[in-house]
């Protein structure tokens, strides 16, 4: 005997670092990013992790709760959104939402897991109902909770298709001139249009 003990696989003891579960997060939105939703494994995201495969099931569950988790963390500064269109007057709402989905975007520290969750989405049916369902209900009821108009989420949805298209072709698939022009021109453009779908008649 060393008086060694033997680290058993699977639950994780008690000391075991807090870092750890931030660690597979990181992991695993690397993951996502490089390979796409699809091409990730849990053995790939505990191999980039540096831990064991079961504790990345110990702390997330399935391949699938640990994508939801990690867009969940990538995602987050969006779901600021309702509270960034509910301060200020209403006949401004269009562009207080536009520029604060496109300055998400245009910053390259958020912008880059975005990209990840979009493209994992647009590939993979599994991914895109995760995403789905984590837009829903963390950022458009929140949107049409804050207008208390007639058809809310309708209005809400037809906004956030409007500004996520926009994305799409700027950031995504870059399409020109779109692309390369000027933020401010296309907040200018894009804000009367998502005015009109979340308080027009």
């Amino acid at each position: 005997m060393t008086g060694v003990t033997a680290r058993k696989r699977g639950r994780p003891p008690r000391t075991e670092s807090t870092d750890t579960r931030d660690r597979i997060l990181t992991a695993a939105r690397e993951e996502f990013s490089e390979r796409g939703y699809e091409k990730t494994s849990v053995r790939g995201i505990a191999k980039a992790a540096d831990v064991d495969p079961a504790l990345v099931h110990h702390y997330f569950g399935t391949k699938e709760q640990v994508f939801e988790a990690a867009i969940e963390v990538a995602f987050a500064p969006a779901f600021s959104a309702p509270e960034a269109i509910a301060d200020g007057p209403l006949d401004q709402v269009g562009e207080r939402l536009a520029r604060f989905i496109f300055g998400i975007w245009e910053n390259p520290t958020t912008r880059k897991p975005l990209l990840a969750i979009v493209r994992s989405a647009v590939n993979n049916d599994t991914a895109a109902a995760v995403f789905r369902r984590l837009v829903a209900s963390q950022l458009l009821r929140r949107i049409a909770a804050q207008l208390d108009l007639p058809d809310a989420e309708l209005r809400a949805e037809l906004a956030a298709a409007q500004l996520v298209g926009c994305a799409m072709l700027r950031y995504v698939i870059k399409v020109e001139p779109l692309a390369s022009a000027d933020l401010e021109q296309i907040i200018a453009r894009v804000a009367p249009v998502v005015q009109r779908h979340l308080t027009g008649p």
